[in-house]
């Protein structure tokens, strides 16, 4: 199990990306410092306007020549200047936010095509889906409303304390006390409390959505036999834990809340009486007092803010997490770049081993493919057909022996030239919900109507194509649920014609065709790849018809 990395190290690999945008995060904290400025000088002022009232401010210090007049047109400013300035802070946040979540979509999605398909075999979708939806759009509060407000916080807080210490040494110390408690204290405190449950949280809504999806998948099955009372009472139960999760994560902000008030409140008075005893010692007048106090009253603001921050961060911290982890795994098959090109020719499997974790699929498995023959491999469920096919795809690598094509190995091939040479048909035809043309376009994209339809034909499909409302235009629904598996299976077909490779690897291409269907499909084989190399895999043996040498797997072993 990957070890979970501490907060601190996630803030740091997510701030790692801001790199490109220095400069808008610049003008995001020195906006965001002004525009706090503005808000705590505002009651500086109007205290400043009370004291000119009762007679206390002008001759003292540097209010001597500021007139009540003054006083209010600078409150008038600093009013409007607050509005601006905070919203130009939080324009840059989301203009920050909204650029790096794109890009870290583009380099998650970049980072499941190389993961593909070794990796992501039999991993949770639902929770696949949650991270590239709900834990990277979760990430918009980090960039959007921690990085800068943390930055704020601190310069801020600088700035108050050049003031504090202006007028005295113990009001700057006991100023600088309440900054630390509030925005450094309560943060650590209310994180090591709910470190763990940010993760469960994410954990436990990922999990939900596979749930969801696999209910939405199986709905058919579910009513058919009256499972569905016990479906919604698992999925009332799941709710009830991610609700029990989420009380709990409340629990810890209300908490949180509760204390930063009472702090705020116990430095704020406390202000007050220390420079009340300052000034009854002859150490600070009573200008610095009420100034000192006004200050620490309205100076809570960004620390307050950095406080309420763990709240949120709780559920940040473990999306980035998450995040990372993907962006961070290794895949299985490192693809292969700037090597010499190759062409296609003859293929030779020699003494293959593999295995699934411990399950032994291949033992000592060598097979010859001769350019411009026709193999069929003829064996039951769970012998190695498959696996064969995904290692000449490259979708794997062997444990033991090597697959070379014209005495290369094709772990030496570039990973794009070797996909360039080989058609691939599935058990298990993947379909988008797009239209029939765009889901057999696929296979090339830009590929002409016309080399589509030439496409749909020798798969015998165009004929059914053509019979429908909106012929190639016509959508296939969310997985092909419109159509049948034999007409999903003929679009796998047409697929593999489009992409015209001299390798045509078939898994099981007819099983869901009737033997009249299966009969055409293996005519047009015959009659389309008599320059192509073909290996049919099939438990069928009429499949097998289409094949020059039809050689038996048993274990994992040829005969």
């Amino acid at each position: 199990m990957r070890k979970r990395r501490s907060g601190m190290r996630i803030m740091a690999q997510l701030i790692g990306l801001v790199r490109p945008l220095l400069h808008v995060m610049a003008a995001a904290i020195l906006l965001g410092v002004l525009g706090y400025l503005c808000a705590i000088f505002l009651t500086v002022l109007a205290g400043a306007g009370l004291l000119h009232v009762s007679g206390l401010l002008p001759g003292i210090g540097p209010w001597k020549n500021i007139s009540l007049a003054m006083i209010f047109v600078c409150l008038g400013v600093m009013a409007v200047l607050r509005g601006v300035l905070h919203y130009g802070e939080q324009a840059c946040n989301h203009y920050i936010a909204f650029k790096l979540l794109a890009l870290i979509r583009h380099k998650v999605f970049a980072a499941l095509r190389k993961l593909c398909p070794a990796k992501l075999d039999g991993r949770d979708k639902g929770n696949l889906i949650s991270v590239i939806t709900s834990d990277i759009e979760l990430l918009e509060v980090f960039y959007a409303h921690t990085i800068s407000p943390v930055a704020i916080a601190v310069i801020t807080a600088g700035i108050m304390e050049v003031f504090f210490f202006h007028y005295h040494a113990l009001a700057g110390a006991f100023a600088l006390a309440g900054y630390i408690a509030v925005g450094v204290i309560v943060p650590l405190w209310n994180s090591s409390r709910g470190s763990d449950k940010g993760m469960e949280f994410r954990t436990e809504f990922g999990e939900l959505n596979s749930f969801v999806l696999d209910s939405l998948r199986g709905v058919d099955e579910t009513i058919q036999y009256g499972y569905g009372r016990e479906r919604a009472k698992q999925m009332d139960e799941r709710s009830r834990r991610l609700d029990s999760k989420q009380k709990e994560m409340k629990g810890l902000e209300g908490t949180q809340r509760g204390v930063t008030n009472i702090l705020i409140l116990v430095f704020s008075f406390g202000m007050l009486f220390l420079t009340s005893w300052l000034t009854l010692k002859g150490e600070m007048n009573f200008q610095g007092a009420l100034l000192c106090t006004i200050l620490m009253m309205g100076s809570f603001g960004p620390v307050a803010a950095l406080s309420s921050l763990s709240n949120n961060l709780m559920q940040t911290l473990a999306s980035g997490e998450r995040v990372l982890a993907i962006l961070e795994e290794e895949p299985v098959i490192q693809e292969v770049q700037d090597m010499p090109g190759q062409k296609f020719g003859s293929v030779e499997c020699e003494h293959l081993g593999f295995a699934y974790e411990e399950e032994h699929i291949l033992k000592d498995y060598s097979i010859s493919i001769p350019q411009g023959s026709s193999i069929g491999i003829y064996g039951k469920s769970g012998s190695g057909k498959s696996t064969l096919l995904k290692l000449l795809m490259r979708f794997y690598d062997p444990d033991k022996g090597d697959i070379q094509m014209e005495g290369r190995s094709l772990s030496s091939i570039n990973t794009a030239d070797l996909r360039n040479m080989e058609s691939y048909v599935t058990q298990e035809t993947c379909l988008f919900h797009d239209s029939i043309a765009n889901n057999i376009a696929v296979a090339r994209p830009g590929a002409s109507r016309e080399e589509i339809t030439e496409a749909a034909k020798k798969a015998s499909l165009h004929d059914f194509i053509m019979s429908l409302p909106n012929g190639y235009a016509t959508p296939v629904g969310e997985l092909g649920d419109t159509l049948s598996g034999g007409e999903r299976q003929r679009i796998g077909i047409a697929r593999a014609f489009l992409h015209d490779a001299p390798l045509l690897l078939l898994d099981e291409p007819t099983s869901n065709l009737d033997s009249l269907n299966e009969g055409i499909i293996l005519k047009s084989l015959r009659e389309s790849c008599k320059d192509k190399t073909v290996v049919l895999v099939s438990h069928r043996e009429s499949t097998l018809a289409a094949a020059q040498k039809i050689y038996h797997m048993k274990s994992g072993r040829i005969s």
